[in-house]
């Protein structure tokens, strides 16, 4: 029984590989150091929150940290975006710190509808070689179930460019949706 269940886990493991490097060849994907250049050029106008409104996002659920591994900070998400693709010149959700009586852009979320992707793909989103973390419903968002990636492509995170909380960010400043 152990013997067919660590075949079957190997096979699942070879097939997310497989899929993973067939998506990073057909669309022809870089290494992923440069994902964070590539988020910092598509978001650099949203350094400014209020062209982030501007844009059609909006704070959702205020800022989010955790007990012991920093935070997230606030996201801004455009519901408009939230379907079942992956652009990487349109993250779902940006992230911004408070500082003060400023947010400052420290780095975005890709936000896919689980239902919606898996509807026509055999694996779990990758962009530029980045493999998205799978979120269960119910969960603390209010969402169904989701496929997310973080990129911290405004403040280095010493938990690693792509993990979902960033120790160096706070949400000590914030003060509700007056912030911005």
């Amino acid at each position: 029984m152990k013997k067919k269940y660590m075949a079957m886990l190997g096979l699942v493991a070879l097939l997310l590989v497989g899929a993973t490097s067939a998506a990073m060849a057909s669309t022809g994907a870089k290494p992923a150091e440069s994902l964070p250049k590539a988020v910092r050029e598509a978001t650099a106008q949203f350094n400014d929150v209020r062209k982030a409104q501007a844009a059609g996002y909006g704070v959702f659920h205020g800022c989010v940290s955790g007990q012991q591994e920093g935070a997230m900070g606030v996201h801004f998400a455009n519901p408009s975006l939230v379907d079942g693709a992956v652009e990487l010149g349109q993250p779902e959700a940006l992230l911004y710190e408070p500082k003060g009586d400023e947010l400052e852009l420290v780095g975005v979320e890709y936000v896919v509808i689980a239902e919606a992707w898996n509807a026509s793909h055999p694996a779990p989103p990758v962009l530029m070689g980045q493999l998205f973390n799978f979120v269960s419903a119910p969960n603390r968002y209010g969402l169904p179930a989701f496929y997310e990636l973080h990129v911290w492509a405004w403040e280095r995170n010493p938990s690693g460019m792509f993990a979902d909380w960033n120790p160096r960010v706070s949400c000590e400043d914030f003060v509700g949706e007056a912030a911005g």
